[in-house]
């Protein structure tokens, strides 16, 4: 577990330090910049929906499950203690998510009036991407029933599937950024050089480099160490 742990710790560190930077900024967003998040709505729940998507997308979202992603590479343990805790970190980002795209959908102008953009459309691909991996990953990993030989021939795919859809959450939450920006400017609400577009930009650059370091992280390959040596077969943490 050491020699594991020394391998990706610089790339555990980055990552714990840029997810840090993005939780700062999507709090200061409308905290400090209420104004982009007031709707021309007079309920109250409109406002508050407008404030915890992008909390709950980015956060509960894209943090928790880049956190799930390197669990193997950190938490001390047995694999099964491993795969529970990856498992029910997916599974708090994937109720985060589902929410998330349940408070933009609940506002006034309801499922239709925000189900129009490429953000919207890639943002729910991505859940259901999402929620299709966990269920997969519970069935194929967890579940007991399952042969070792299946499990071997499915984690690939369960890797690479993991990280696309990582990676198209981030993506999605670009588009999502983006979107917000030129909605605002365009109304004249918000001028192309403010310290509101700034710290959005610098959100925009500091998810984009969260998402390289975790993957970079997830694909370090680990150095075994004598306690993971059984039958001569290397069992990876």
């Amino acid at each position: 577990m050491a020699a594991a742990l020394s391998s990706s710790f610089p790339f555990l560190i980055f990552a714990r330090f840029s997810a840090c930077l993005v939780a700062l900024l999507v709090v200061i967003w409308p905290l400090h910049f209420k104004d982009s998040f007031i709707s021309h709505s007079p309920l109250q729940e409109d406002h508050i929906y407008a404030v915890m998507h992008p909390l709950l997308m980015v956060i509960g979202f894209i943090l928790i499950s880049g956190e799930a992603i390197l669990v193997h590479k950190w938490l001390p343990g047995s694999r099964n203690l491993k795969k529970l805790v990856h498992l029910c970190l997916q599974g708090v980002a994937l109720a985060c998510g589902i929410f998330g795209i349940w408070t933009k959908f609940e506002g006034q102008e309801g499922i239709v009036a925000n189900f129009y953009s490429l953000h919207s459309w890639m943002g729910v691909v991505c859940i259901i991407l999402f929620g299709a991996q966990w269920l997969f990953g519970f069935m194929s990993f967890w579940h007991r029933g399952e042969v070792r030989t299946t499990r071997l021939k499915v984690l690939p795919w369960h890797v690479f599937v993991g990280l696309y859809t990582y990676g198209l959450a981030v993506v999605t939450a670009e588009t999502g950024l983006l979107e917000k920006l030129t909605f605002l400017q365009t109304l004249g609400n918000l001028s192309r050089r403010c310290p509101e577009t700034a710290l959005v930009n610098a959100l925009g650059l500091g998810l984009a480099l969260l998402s390289s370091v975790v993957i970079v992280a997830a694909l370090t390959p680990t150095h075994p160490t004598l306690f993971q040596l059984k039958n001569n077969v290397v069992v990876a943490f």
